[in-house]
């Protein structure tokens, strides 16, 4: 266990989240580090937080289900940072790593954070620990979301290509060798392309549903990362393969929500329910998965896009763009992460 661990750190917390969870975050100076920061569990690592970012679960959880917490309470759950302390054999104290914990243990808005295996890797070099802190959530679902369903030729749909999870599936997707069309509002147009995607569909300017039957276009997987109407699925037999795959990762705990998952995933083709494979994907740390992403980051093929940065001091700004819903690709937090650069 290393020494010269401080008894305090800084820390962005909420008590309450009334109003909202960015009305709520205050910088505390002296917040008590982790319970297990000094006598780790097994197979888990203490790692110094350089930077994080926030993602829509941080905030809709603290919303709707605060009482799931202890306060005061610290979100995010992606970082990268140097490795204090661990009780794995693969890590040692001073290494650069990225990451997220699992919730309900968030807390990567403090200076020192405990996470398990599966979610702690070694950061490659040429990639930078900004970059890096942006994987956590968006990253690693895209992966998972694409890299068992696709291969190289297959055609795949990425509905809401601009924000943090689009960003990264649609390198993801070209990395895999696929054809992407993606959709996004006019001004995100250039910004898809410049990413890689091989057709842009503005919704805005166009009905999505009704285009995309128009273009003929038969795709193999659809990656609905915004899921604001079910629309897209309800009619997705004239362009989704009857061998394709419909995956949504988006939602809320909202009562209205839940009812519309509910229809899609329940309601029978022969009543005029869906008819091709539909899943709810929620991403779970897999350290192979994140070395896969960062390889991909290491040989240039994928990045982060990062739209804008904040101090941890500013933290509830940060929330309130994220909410904002405009957000093109993350939003980083600097914790502690001028030191590093």
């Amino acid at each position: 266990m290393a020494t010269n661990i401080p008894s305090t750190m800084r820390a962005s917390q909420w008590t309450t989240t009334k109003g909202g969870i960015d009305k709520n975050l205050k910088l505390n100076p002296a917040a008590p580090l982790p319970k297990t920061a000094t006598s780790l569990p097994p197979d888990h690592t203490l790692v110094r937080v350089a930077y994080s970012t926030p993602n829509p679960i941080d905030y809709k959880l603290a919303e709707y289900l605060p009482f799931i917490f202890s306060k005061p309470a610290t979100p995010c759950l992606d970082f990268s940072g140097t490795v204090v302390a661990t009780t794995l054999a693969h890590l040692k104290p001073g290494e650069l790593v990225f990451g997220k914990t699992e919730p309900p243990a968030f807390g990567a808005l403090g200076e020192y954070i405990v996470v398990a295996k599966a979610g702690c890797v070694p950061l490659p070099n040429g990639v930078s620990l900004k970059q890096a802190a942006c994987v956590g959530v968006t990253g690693l679902t895209s992966y998972q979301c694409l890299a068992p369903h696709v291969k190289a030729g297959d055609k795949v749909l990425i509905n809401g290509g601009s924000g943090g999870t689009g960003t990264f599936a649609i390198q993801i997707a070209k990395a895999l060798g696929c054809y992407v069309t993606t959709t996004c509002s006019g001004p995100n147009v250039d910004l898809c392309k410049s990413l890689g995607a091989d057709e842009v569909i503005d919704y805005r300017s166009n009905d999505l549903v009704a285009t995309l039957k128009r273009s003929g276009k038969q795709y193999d997987l659809i990656y609905d990362t915004v899921f604001a109407t079910p629309a897209l699925y309800w009619n997705c037999q004239h362009y989704l393969k009857p061998s394709g795959q419909f995956l949504t990762i988006a939602g809320s705990p909202s009562v209205g929500s839940i009812v519309e998952l509910l229809k899609v995933f329940c309601w029978p083709a022969w009543l005029g329910g869906g008819q091709r494979r539909l899943a709810f994907h929620t991403a779970a740390s897999k350290a192979a998965d994140y070395e896969a992403i960062a390889g991909m980051m290491a040989e240039g093929k994928v990045r982060a896009v990062v739209e804008r940065e904040f101090g941890l001091e500013r933290a509830g700004e940060a929330f309130a763009h994220l909410k904002g819903g405009r957000t093109k690709g993350k939003i980083v937090i600097e914790v502690a992460g001028g030191e590093y650069d």
